[in-house]
């Protein structure tokens, strides 16, 4: 009985690390957005620049993280489909159009007074300062999110 205590004690602390990590990302927009929700693949074409306006002809900003922090490593594999260096030549290249904060509260307040902006952040971060945006019509905590995961 004292091994199978041993082994459970062992088996749960190295699967904290794992449930530590994993990250639960929001995407939010700024309150008057109308957008309730966005397809991955028009999540994709926002991201990587090809789509620039919502519907209503408001100019799309986006608000991120570095690119090289942990954080943003889910974002940059699912949205962008680059490595950090890429993301961060792709950002300077769109100056203007994505904007790098450099925390969630940041982003938050940027999306909240940017009307157009939309932002990823930690789930956890979220206030009512900005609206969380379905994607592919699931929110953050429904299984399939595109943006859960490590």
């Amino acid at each position: 009985m004292g091994h199978w205590r041993l082994l459970v004690v062992l088996l749960w602390a190295t699967a904290m690390p794992n449930l530590v990590h994993a990250r639960q990302l929001a995407l939010v927009a700024d309150t008057g957005n109308a957008t309730a929700n966005l397809t991955s693949a028009d999540l994709v074409k926002i991201f990587n620049a090809h789509t620039r306006t919502w519907p209503d002809g408001r100019p799309i900003t986006i608000v991120l993280r570095d690119p090289s922090s942990a954080d943003m490593q889910l974002v940059l594999r699912k949205l962008f489909n680059m490595t950090p260096d890429q993301a961060q030549a792709f950002i300077q290249a769109h100056k203007g159009a994505i904007v790098v904060a450099d925390s969630d509260d940041a982003v938050i307040h940027f999306v909240s007074s940017t009307r157009g902006a939309v932002g990823v952040i930690d789930l956890y971060s979220l206030t009512k300062d900005v609206n969380v945006l379905k994607i592919d019509g699931k929110l953050p905590v429904e299984q399939g999110y595109l943006l859960r995961g490590n």
